[in-house]
C-alpha cells in the first residue's frame, strides 16, 4: 500500500467537483453571456447550444456527484465530438487547432467516469444509508 493511498478518493472526490464545475461554467457562458462572453448561442442551434447543454447538465450531475457516471461519459463524448468535428478539421495537434479545453475535458471526464466519483458525492448517500442500515430480521441476503 503506497502511503497515499488513504488520500485517494478524497482527491479524487476534489477532482470530480472541480472538473464538473469547470465544466458547468462552460455551459452556463455558452447559454447566458456569463464570466464575459462576447454573445451567446441562439436557443435550438446545432451543435453549439446542444452542447452548452450538455456541458451545464452534465457538469453540475459530475460536480455535485449524481449520476456522475453517466453524466461523465456523455460529456466526453460531446468533447470528443467538439474536438474531432470542431478542432481537428483546423489542425492536427490541440495547441495549434485550438481543441485543448476540448481534449482536455474530454479525458478528463473519461478519468470519472472509469474511477467512480470518490467521496463528497451525492451519489454514495443513498449506498452509505443502505449499508448502515441494520439487516431486517428474516430478510434473506
Amino acid at each position: 500500500m503506497h502511503r497515499l493511498d488513504p488520500a485517494r478518493e478524497h482527491v479524487l472526490g476534489l477532482y470530480r467537483i472541480v472538473i464538473g464545475f469547470l465544466f458547468a461554467c462552460h455551459g452556463l457562458k455558452t447559454l447566458f453571456g456569463l464570466f464575459g462572453a462576447k454573445s451567446t448561442t441562439a436557443v435550438g442551434a446545432w451543435p453549439g447550444w446542444w452542447a452548452a447543454v450538455i456541458q451545464l447538465v452534465c457538469g453540475v450531475l459530475v460536480c455535485v456527484g449524481l449520476g456522475s457516471r453517466v453524466a461523465a461519459v456523455l460529456g466526453s463524448g460531446s468533447m470528443a465530438y467538439a474536438y474531432f468535428v470542431v478542432h481537428l478539421p483546423t489542425g492536427l495537434f490541440p495547441i495549434q487547432n485550438g481543441g485543448e479545453l476540448s481534449a482536455l475535458f474530454c479525458w478528463s471526464l473519461l478519468l470519472i467516469a472509469f474511477v467512480g466519483p470518490g467521496r463528497f458525492a451525492l451519489g454514495n448517500l443513498s449506498v452509505r444509508q443502505r449499508s448502515s442500515e441494520p439487516a431486517r430480521e428474516g430478510a434473506t441476503v
